[in-house]
């Protein structure tokens, strides 16, 4: 299922985001080197040597630790995170930690961070230069610069950093089942979980779901934007209106199941109002729900939490959800078209 997402729509951005959001994780080192290629490439950089990779990537790394220190799914202790711990604690400096960083650190993500499903993907955004003779280093492509020209970077490092901070929530909580019970505040605009009755921020509900809809409105496909101030700033959607909870229908409409990003102008139309998007719409949801739980993304066990086991199961799930809503607020609403479908 997973493929799909990057092979029916074969663009940058889908290469990009398939990297990021599907695969196995084990630990968090394609994120810091996803962001540490984002921020080189706003630079117009074309060569990096391994010291000036090891600093941004050992950056990134050492920040989320000073919030999260478990950043792998590894038994044991991780010699590169430690370092890092001790980096925050003061115990070494900033030259250390590069220096082991570049040393240590990129034996296998710099090999496997174009990998998807087991295989490359065809348009790779840097080539592998690390064995050079002079301390060697990775040399940009042309695919990242136009990826980057055409999706700001202020866009795309979010959605990295809302992958990294669901997975190590998993991580710190020690089993990924944990987040089942992922919330969704409508006031604030987060994602967070209850453990032990104790709230835990995970990140923006924006930040998360961008991805998986490819950076346009849920409903007619035209361009929205996750970056504040925007004038085209996304808004989170329930699918299924907020005024079915008056009815006492016993079903978790701020699950994350419901949640879609829409432009302002389908969120507010006046005709949408407390009608039920359309059954195209309906299956469009169960599509995107499908392609949540075809990653290895945490959110894919609250999805099955919310909606069922099997896909049979949760198409019921929503088809129930729907036949319910028509009974009670009985018409259906479906905006024209803006921009090309492109999920």
């Amino acid at each position: 299922m997973s493929e799909r997402f990057y092979e029916i729509a074969p663009s940058l951005i889908n290469y990009w985001r398939g990297v990021i959001l599907f695969g196995l994780n084990t630990a968090s080192y394609k994120f810091a080197l996803g962001k540490s290629l984002l921020e080189f490439a706003s630079l117009e950089k074309e060569f990096i040597n391994m010291a000036e990779l090891a600093d941004r990537f050992s950056y990134h790394i050492a920040e989320h630790i000073k919030q999260s220190p478990k950043q792998s799914t590894r038994k044991g202790t991780v010699k590169f995170f430690d370092i890092c711990e001790k980096f925050n604690s003061g115990e070494i400096s900033k030259e250390e930690l590069v220096e082991f960083t570049r040393k240590n650190a990129f034996n296998d993500v710099i090999k496997r961070f174009h990998i998807i499903n087991g295989k490359e993907i065809p348009k790779q955004f840097y080539i592998d230069e690390s064995k050079g003779s002079d301390g060697g280093g990775i040399r940009l492509t042309d695919h990242i610069h136009e990826l980057t020209s055409s999706v700001p970077s202020e866009s795309l490092s979010p959605e990295v950093e809302a992958r990294w901070r669901l997975v190590e929530t998993a991580w710190k909580l020690n089993v990924s089942k944990q987040l089942i019970a992922v919330n969704h505040d409508s006031d604030l605009g987060e994602l967070y979980i209850l453990d032990k009755n104790r709230r835990i921020d995970i990140t923006s509900s924006r930040d998360s779901l961008n991805g998986y809809q490819k950076g346009v409105c849920f409903y007619c496909f035209s361009e929205i934007s996750i970056i504040k101030g925007s004038p085209s700033i996304a808004q989170v959607d329930h699918f299924f209106p907020h005024i079915l909870k008056s009815f006492n229908l016993n079903i978790n409409l701020d699950g994350v199941w419901n949640l879609v990003l829409a432009c302002s102008k389908c969120n507010g139309q006046s005709e949408k109002g407390a009608k039920i998007p359309s059954l195209e719409l309906l299956q469009r949801l169960n599509d995107r729900n499908e392609y949540l739980i075809s990653s290895n993304h945490p959110l894919k066990e609250t999805i099955i939490k919310q909606t069922g086991n099997t896909t049979k199961a949760r198409r019921e799930f929503i088809q129930s959800v729907f036949n319910s809503a028509i009974e009670k607020l009985i018409h259906t609403w479906h905006p024209q078209a803006i921009g090309d479908p492109t999920f």
